[in-house]
């Protein structure tokens, strides 16, 4: 059995790299689709294009079994989604500076009313 893993190891080891690109990529899809829904109107139509282009490039990439096209198409991907990150990044600033002047909920006023107390152990054992 070792000498047939031996054998197989330099197969398995590309078996492995394939899947692990292959749910890379899907999950860079995956969340890249969540935050164009979810924010696409915070980026112009060229970028969101662009970002909808190369999703659709990975998702072809990813019907055939190349590991270096598939790394390739998610690096593009990751790129192209980048702008849309910064663009989040930026929106959410920008809100940021506008509650400034607000307490955020975090700074409530809390409540005073703890009561600290000593305890101690008791082993059931000793008590029979």
């Amino acid at each position: 059995m070792v000498k047939e893993a031996e054998a197989h190891a330099a197969e398995d080891k590309k078996t492995r790299e394939l899947a692990e690109a292959k749910n890379q990529a899907d999950s860079l899809i995956h969340s890249t689709e969540k935050a164009v829904s979810e924010h696409g109107d915070k980026v112009g139509a060229a970028e969101k294009t662009a970002i909808e282009t190369a999703a659709a490039d990975l998702k072809e990439a990813l019907k055939s079994d190349d590991v270096e096209t598939i790394t390739a198409k998610t690096q593009g991907l990751a790129q192209a989604s980048m702008k849309l990150g910064e663009a989040m990044y930026k929106a959410q600033a920008a809100a940021g500076e506008a509650g400034a002047g607000a307490a955020p909920e975090g700074d409530k006023p809390k409540d005073d009313n703890v009561v600290d107390a000593e305890f101690s152990e008791v082993d059931d054992t000793k008590k029979q």
